[in-house]
């Protein structure tokens, strides 16, 4: 059996440019060039009929390493917490104060972005702090 050597993490969402371009914030991420024969993404989308300009956007890590970020438009909302979410790791190596203050500057800079603080846990060596994106999905700052 071959090894699995890509992964995509696509996500069920209303408005999937949106919280595409919000994770390209969150991660460093940046949007891919529009497909073959579109200048921009918007004549892409103009392109299409009606019912699916809209319905899918992604973001990818500029170095080709991380996964790409899928974002697929759903009719339903969210209804209940995730089975699956990222963790954020800005604060790989640190331990005590010095993870715990790693991890509120990041926090302080995805807030003004539309993410929501939930909590902070510490427990004087390690911490993380779960978050909201702008669509209500849980993540995490690891």
């Amino acid at each position: 059996m071959s090894s699995i050597r890509q992964v995509q993490i696509t996500f069920d969402c209303a408005e999937p440019e949106r919280l595409a371009r919000f994770w390209c914030e969150v991660l460093g991420y940046v949007v891919p060039p529009p497909p073959e024969g579109f200048a921009t993404w918007d004549e892409y989308q103009h392109s299409l009929p009606p019912e699916q300009r809209d319905a899918w956007f992604a973001c990818v890590d500029p170095s080709g390493v991380g996964p790409r970020l899928f974002f697929q438009r759903v009719p339903e909302g969210k209804a209940a917490k995730n089975r699956v979410h990222l963790d954020v790791r800005v604060a790989t190596g640190l331990v005590g104060e010095e993870r715990l203050a790693a991890l509120e500057a990041e926090c302080a800079r995805l807030v003004p972005l539309g993410a929501v603080h939930v909590r902070t846990l510490y427990d004087g060596t390690d911490a993380c702090i779960p978050m909201l994106d702008i669509e209500g999905n849980e993540f995490c700052l690891d």
